[in-house]
C-alpha cells in the first residue's frame, strides 16, 4: 500500500505531465520554465525534434510553429508510471496524440501518433519538475477520419 506522501508525489508528478501536455498542445512554450529543471535533458530526436537543454528546446518549438511545422495537437495521456525515491522519482508515459498537418496541397492530414516517454524527476522548492525527458518510442498512424469520431 502506498504511503500518503506517495501517493500526494505521484498525484503531482501526473498533474505535473498534463500540464506539460497542455503547454504543448497550446503552444505556450515559455511556460515550460514551470515544468522542466533549468539544467534539464530534452531529446525529442524519435519524433525528429531537438536533443538539447530548455532553452534549446523551446527555441526549436518557437521556430517549428513559426515554420508552421508544429502540427495543431491535442495529447491523450495513459499509462503513467511512476517510481519515486525521496525527492527523486523516475515514470514512463504513454501519450496519444492525433495531429493535423497542412499538405503542400493545402489539404489537411490527420495522423495518430503514439510515443512513450522516459522521464526523471526532481523535486525542487516550487514542486516536482521534469529534469531529463527522452522520446524512447514513437509510432504513426494514418488516421484520416479519426477526429470525424
Amino acid at each position: 500500500m502506498l504511503s500518503q506522501q506517495e501517493l500526494s508525489d505521484r498525484l503531482e508528478l501526473q498533474d505535473l505531465v498534463f500540464f506539460y501536455s497542455h503547454l504543448i498542445d497550446t503552444k505556450s512554450f515559455d511556460t515550460l520554465r514551470e515544468v522542466f529543471t533549468e539544467d534539464a535533458h530534452i531529446d525529442y530526436s524519435a519524433f525528429g525534434g531537438s536533443v538539447g537543454n530548455l532553452e534549446e528546446t523551446i527555441a526549436y518549438l518557437k521556430q517549428a510553429v513559426a515554420d508552421e511545422i508544429f502540427p495543431n495537437s491535442q495529447h491523450l495521456n495513459a499509462n503513467l508510471q511512476f517510481t519515486v525515491n525521496g525527492d527523486s522519482a523516475t515514470g514512463r508515459v504513454m501519450c496519444f496524440n492525433p495531429m493535423e498537418m497542412k499538405l503542400p496541397d493545402g489539404g489537411l492530414q490527420v495522423f495518430l501518433i503514439g510515443l512513450w516517454y522516459v522521464d526523471e524527476y526532481r523535486r525542487t522548492p516550487a514542486g516536482w519538475r521534469i529534469s531529463r525527458r527522452v522520446e524512447e518510442k514513437s509510432w504513426v498512424f494514418n488516421a484520416p477520419d479519426f477526429m470525424n469520431l
